[in-house]
């Protein structure tokens, strides 16, 4: 019998096996239906679900086509109004997942963020390496690139590619955009509310190419769901038409968008109550009111640190930061003249960004090179590597892992990969997993890297980021870091204490861990303290930590509790009425801040980036849609994109005098009012802007020409008064020079243009130029018998300013002293500011974390600029002469110490340039004097020789050849 009973053990397996490979198979071919039977399959799953009938395909397809037969009696009583609303709801969000969506901003090839894997199979021994060295690997990087360059290829020279065969899929994905909206009409019309909603959303936003936008639809379906629903979210949106009437829906009426704002606010929709609290501040459509302003954003900051803290231990990850499109191209007048890429700014992500962008490196680029160097055993490039992976940017914010990343950068976040290279680098100074918490005795190990990779090991199984949460595992990670002093590791190991996560709440053991990693400059830690003082009732303690993890970069929590206390203290009845208005106002800032950042469910700056970066006129019209939404809550960000938009679409707005195009007067009013808004919210380049719109008349209503440049040169005035933009002050300096919007005052011209030097060096040849201007019209105006002229010879007594104090006292902070001393340890100085317990102490760990500090520091640094650096560095070094240039390597170390007077030098080059000129000018004339005076000596020759015989042979009196006297009649040149 135990043959027998093999033989249908065998067959019993190798039966199942074919089951599950059948249904594998026709379930395959379910998920990937044809392009013809798509439409008729889905109606199929839509009948068949919710009302219980299975149509073949020709009935389906009839069904599509015509109207429907006439069914019996007995099934229209089954039928009723409710599930034929359903069915055509469900059949019309079913098709609707089939079609194709926006594709995300910045993709890259999935091979290269998969790596080689961890596999040790024995055939991996014998495969080369693509990412090592080698000429093997070489080569076979090499047939890939080719690979992919002719894939490209072809795919270009297919009938797709050259456009033969998109037009009938076109068609075909236009007929199902078509059957969408007709379900989700005939869904309405039955009474279906969440179809009515669908459909003003697909209107308002289409998702794909085949959609038509129709705002009018769209209101007209908002409009129908918040009278029968009262839905909040439709309210948001009736407020945003009426507000701004897009596309001529509806007139504008502030009265009504104020209405419907506030019954969206009080049903709980966070859009709508940052909305109002953003019209309550500023007082658009009603009277400013900073309580009003104040309860609107606490609700709306609320509902975002609820949510946060309804994420995995440590709270959600932040959404990524939104970019400014002008920050780009080097700020919205360009790079140097714009205060966003000058002074610090010029080292923020988005600058930086865009310079690699007009360099013409992709993130692509950069990736390859990082994952190239990792595989080759990088230890930097693979921690960094690590990095990009797991927050899914190349740019990481400042402020620690919980900080969050930018978006300026973003790539597809991969915490498999990223999980790959932190034990890489963690395998070298532990070989084993935890339990086993043996270590390499080795000081050549990378120690640091390891510690860190660790931290972010354990962060992941605290989480389940990427693996299963595993308590255990991440505390016995955290503690491998936290052995060598990581600060993260700390903060982890603080957090599971704290909340009891696989171990016993142990608040000392938590604060200690906490206190550990704030000593190090962890503004998570920091809050995570600043949290422990504020539900102690400690304020005074709680405020002080929030406000040093803000100053470390915390974008989000430290805010939050800095909003509450300050609210607490503007609605207490003992506060005096100046301390109140100032702690509404701040308490308002701070709850602003937590509002815009908390949007997970609804991130309009976001989708308005990838939709403007697909490429096509509908998606940057829905890009410039939302982000007009998101300028009337108040984004700042969406406010300078829009206005920077409609200023570069039309060349009006940069050329007046030159462009015979007239500027439609409602594109210019928009962009107007945006750059008014956003310069409210401290945007500087946006301020000037708005100057230029006044000098230049653009979106302004009628008024005269006097009271139009008076207001331009008043906004040039407030942005040069705060010392940033050197612009503005020589916008200034021309209006008092030609007395435009200003009294002409030669003095005061001169001084904003040296106060635009000063602020820019990059000015000073626009500077030089403008100060020799000057001196000429001073110098005529003065001939002509004028006052006010400037003096030639030396300054003015009104010209010389003397520094302030205060300005004395920044300089000599920033010198660090007066003079500098030499410093030992028996050398004391007394510092500035009151002395308090424990700042002893503060400053020995200070001291003795600079070496860890620094080298963080470093970590936060250009990751392209990076590994440009140490690229341009291997290059030098693997070349067998050293630097190309010699005199270049000798000098590089000493460029610091060298001081070049730009000025000076410039003057010399002109003055050579002038000196050069002048003498090319008198060469010239010398020469053409010699040539005239030559051809005249020539034609009274021959006249002579004409009117007397010529003796000696027609020669006169020259003598002939061969006479030693003919050399003295030799003209010398």
């Amino acid at each position: 019998m135990e043959p027998k009973n093999k033989l249908c053990a065998r067959k019993a397996t190798w039966l199942a096996f074919g089951l599950i490979a059948l249904a594998a198979s026709i379930s395959s071919a379910q998920d990937t239906p044809t392009q013809e039977s798509f439409s008729e399959t889905t109606y199929a799953v839509g009948d068949a679900t919710t009302s219980g009938l299975q149509p073949t395909s020709s009935d389906s397809t009839a069904v599509i086509a015509k109207p429907p037969p006439e069914a019996p009696s007995s099934l229209k009583h089954e039928l009723d109004q409710s599930a034929e609303a359903a069915r055509a709801y469900k059949q019309a969000m079913s098709t609707l997942t089939g079609l194709r969506a926006y594709p995300p901003q910045h993709t890259f090839d999935p091979a290269l963020a998969n790596g080689n894997g961890n596999s040790k199979s024995i055939f991996s021994s014998f495969l080369p390496n693509l990412q090592g060295q080698g000429p093997i690997g070489s080569v076979v990087r090499i047939v890939l690139k080719l690979h992919h360059s002719i894939s490209r290829v072809s795919n270009v020279l297919t009938s797709e590619g050259l456009g033969l065969g998109t037009r009938k899929k076109d068609e075909e994905m236009r007929g199902k955009a078509i059957k969408v909206v007709d379900l989700l009409q005939h869904s309405a019309e039955l009474g279906n509310m969440d179809a009515l909603f669908t459909l003003a959303q697909l209107s308002l936003f289409p998702p794909t190419q085949h959609f038509v936008m129709d705002p009018q639809l769209a209101y007209n379906s908002l409009s129908t769901h918040a009278s029968r629903t009262g839905n909040a979210t439709s309210q948001s949106y009736l407020a945003f038409f009426q507000a701004t009437g897009y596309r001529g829906v509806v007139p504008v009426d502030q009265g009504k968008a104020q209405l419907y704002a506030t019954f969206a606010a009080n049903g709980g929709d966070k859009g709508a109550q940052i909305a109002l609290g953003y019209r309550y501040w500023t007082g658009i459509g009603t009277s400013e009111s900073c309580e009003s302003a104040l309860s609107w954003y606490g609700s709306a900051a609320e509902q975002a640190i609820t949510k946060f803290h309804s994420g995995p231990p440590g709270g959600r990850s932040l959404p990524q930061t939104a970019t400014r499109l002008s920050d780009l191209a080097g700020g919205i007048y360009g790079p140097g003249a714009s205060v966003a890429s000058t002074g610090m700014n010029s080292h923020r992500p988005a600058i930086k960004a865009g310079v690699a962008r007009a360099a013409g490196e992709t993130w692509e680029d950069v990736l390859e090179y990082y994952l190239f160097n990792a595989e080759r055993g990088e230890i930097e490039f693979a921690f960094r590597l690590g990095k990009i992976f797991y927050q899914g940017s190349i740019y990481a914010s400042p402020g620690g892992i919980s900080s969050g990343s930018e978006g300026v950068g973003a790539i597809p976040r991969n915490f498999k990969s990223a999980r790959r290279y932190f034990l890489l680098i963690a395998r070298q100074v532990w070989p084993h997993d935890p339990p086993n918490a043996m270590q390499t005795k080795d000081e050549h190990k990378p120690v640091g890297y390891a510690a860190a990779s660790a931290a972010y090991i354990g962060r992941m199984y605290l989480r389940g980021e990427g693996v299963k949460v595993d308590y255990a595992v991440a505390k016995a990670w955290f503690e491998r870091g936290a052995e060598h002093g990581d600060r993260e590791s700390h903060n982890g190991l603080g957090i599971m204490y704290r909340d009891g996560l696989g171990v016993k709440v142990d608040m000392p053991k938590a604060l200690a861990h906490f206190n550990a990693a704030a000593g190090q400059e962890l503004a998570e830690a920091q809050v995570n303290i600043g949290k422990y003082h504020y539900h102690r009732g400690e304020l005074a303690l709680a405020m002080t930590y929030f406000e040093t993890a803000v100053r470390n970069g915390s974008p989000f929590e430290a805010y939050y509790y800095l909003g509450e206390i300050h609210s607490a203290q503007a609605s207490s009845n003992a506060a005096p009425p100046h301390v109140a208005s100032s702690s509404c106002a701040m308490a308002v800032s701070f709850y602003k801040l937590v509002a815009e950042r908390g949007v997970w469910d609804d991130d309009l700056l976001r989708d308005a980036e990838i939709g403007w970066m697909a490429g096509t006129d509908q998606g940057k019209q829905i890009a410039m849609l939302k982000w007009w939404i998101a300028a009337e809550r108040g984004y700042e960000i969406a406010q300078n994109n829009l206005a920077y938009v409609l200023d570069q679409d039309k060349s009006i707005l940069r050329l007046t005098r030159f462009s015979p195009m007239t500027l439609s007067t409602d594109s210019a009013r928009l962009a107007l009012t945006q750059w008014i808004r956003a310069a409210a919210q401290r945007n500087i380049d946006a301020l000037v802007k708005v100057g230029d719109y006044y000098y230049h008349g653009l979106g302004v209503a009628d008024e005269s020409e006097h009271s139009r440049l008076e207001k331009a040169a008043r906004y040039y005035q407030s942005a040069s008064d705060t010392q940033m933009s050197a612009l503005a002050m020589w916008n200034l300096g021309w209006m008092y020079e030609n007395g435009i919007g200003v009294p002409q005052d030669f003095h005061l011209a001169k001084r904003h243009y040296d106060l635009a030097l000063e602020t820019n060096s990059e000015a000073y040849l626009p500077v030089i130029l403008s100060l020799g201007k000057l001196y000429a019209r001073s110098f005529w105006h003065t001939l002509t018998g004028g006052t006010g002229g400037l003096n030639l010879w030396a300054p003015d007594e009104d010209e010389i300013v003397k520094p302030t104090q205060g300005r004395q006292i920044e300089e000599n902070k920033k010198n660090g002293g007066i003079e500098e001393r030499p410093r030992d340890e028996d050398n004391f100085q007394e510092e500035d500011g009151p002395w308090y317990f424990g700042k002893a102490k503060e400053e020995f760990n200070r001291r003795r974390d600079g070496q860890a500090v620094h080298g963080r520091r470093g970590e936060e640094e250009d990751p392209i600029q990076w590994a440009r650096e140490r690229r341009d560095a291997e290059r030098e070094r693997e070349g067998d002469f050293g630097p190309e240039d010699y005199f270049d390597g000798t000098m590089r170390g000493n460029r610091e110490d060298v001081e070049i007077d730009e000025f000076g030098e410039t003057m010399i080059l002109v003055l050579l340039c002038i000196v050069i000129s002048i003498l090319l000018y008198i060469r010239t004339r010398i020469v053409e004097r010699m040539r005239r005076d030559q051809r005249e000596q020539g034609q009274a020759g021959g006249q002579a020789g004409e009117q007397a015989a010529p003796p000696n042979g027609n020669r006169g009196v020259f003598p002939p050849p061969g006479d030693p006297a003919r050399n003295e009649w030799a003209i010398l040149r």
